[in-house]
């Protein structure tokens, strides 16, 4: 798959956002949990990874009604839906000065087409020892789902089926998609937004 560079300058791959507020202390302390100077950066790309994918509960597969969106708040409660964990992880790993960006996935909303569909967030991690993009997705695995860091295949959550108009968007974003932060932004319960008012396209 050919990833296409919102932009060329790795440098906008590392930029403090409202949505990537990793100076707020609560992700500063996580960072100095998480991370040491004796790791790599495919290290810490790894424990931010699974800390995102793990220790961060999905809203939808709790059932929990709080809306999540910064960084720091998505932290402070411990859950979010897909957007939200983007945010979180690009977070982290922006902190480390390891450029992250944003992609997204077209996906069936409930494994029908008849039911919608959805756009569905993940990220890509530069390796720069690597000199590639590696795409991860931190939704959080279940029954059926079992996303991994991998710097060789893509293991996401969620395959595409083409033939069922879903769709890989192959732009690594340097920020979350306008179309995201506004769902986030206008809706109090993430159950009746995922339900019913996630974008189905960008």
């Amino acid at each position: 798959m050919n990833l296409i560079c919102e932009s060329d300058n790795l440098d906008e791959y590392l930029l403090e956002l409202n949505e990537v507020n990793y100076s707020n202390p609560i992700i500063k302390k996580k960072a100095d949990e998480l991370f040491n100077p004796s790791q790599t950066e495919i290290e810490k790309a790894r424990i931010a990874f699974e800390f995102v994918r793990d220790e961060i509960s999905h809203s939808w597969d709790i059932q929990s009604k709080r809306v999540t969106c910064n960084a720091s708040e998505v932290l402070d409660s411990k859950e979010g839906i897909c957007y939200a964990k983007s945010h979180l992880l690009a977070s982290l790993l922006r902190s480390q000065r390891i450029p992250t960006g944003f992609c997204y996935q077209r996906l069936m909303l409930f494994d029908t087409p008849e039911k919608g569909y959805c756009i569905h967030a993940l990220n890509a991690i530069f390796i720069r020892s690597l000199n590639k993009w590696v795409r991860v997705d931190a939704r959080g695995n279940k029954e059926g789902i079992d996303a991994q860091f991998s710097i060789e295949e893509e293991k996401l959550a969620f395959p595409i089926n083409e033939e069922l108009d879903e769709k890989d968007y192959l732009v690594i974003y340097t920020k979350p998609h306008p179309k995201i932060v506004a769902v986030l932004e206008e809706y109090t319960s993430v159950l009746e937004m995922y339900k019913h008012h996630l974008p189905e396209s960008l």
